[in-house]
């Protein structure tokens, strides 16, 4: 909602100044309802995307990584979308070592991208971006 509101700030002021001024409650009321059917048509097609996503995934990544683990790997990946190799291993459940190659495989192909690079005991952060876009996707963005 915050978002809607942002965009629709010089509205959303004078419907809660008709409030005061006004005593307009049925203003305020449209503006707020028209808000939140918005927000539930942008979040509804957010939804499909990620489904859409989701299976598409389900198809590219069995026959990129050739392992019994790609549906772990997939879930994984949609459930933390921002990780370290040892965070993937632990929310995927799958063996280290297949891990690390299924994440690999991932990453050649584009699946993955490295955010920053690990040092020392620190391992490097990678990234599942197809899915942040959709989730980090602002519709009302331009209207700012």
């Amino acid at each position: 909602m915050s978002a809607y509101l942002e965009a629709h700030r010089e509205v959303y002021y004078e419907r809660l100044r008709s409030i005061s001024h006004d005593d307009d409650w049925n203003g305020w009321i449209r503006f707020f309802l028209s808000a939140l059917i918005e927000q539930a048509h942008d979040n509804t097609a957010k939804a499909k995307a990620i489904l859409a996503l989701y299976e598409r995934m389900k198809r590219e990544v069995p026959e990129i990584t050739r392992s019994p683990y790609a549906i772990q790997a997939i879930d994984a990946l949609f459930g933390l979308p921002v990780f370290t190799n040892s965070h993937f291993i632990a929310r995927s459940n799958i063996p280290s070592a297949t891990a690390k190659r299924i994440l690999s495989a991932l990453k050649d192909k584009g699946i993955i991208h490295v955010l920053s690079g690990g040092s020392g005991r620190r391992g490097a952060t990678m990234v599942f971006p197809q899915l942040l876009v959709i989730t980090e996707a602002d519709p009302f963005e331009d209207h700012l």
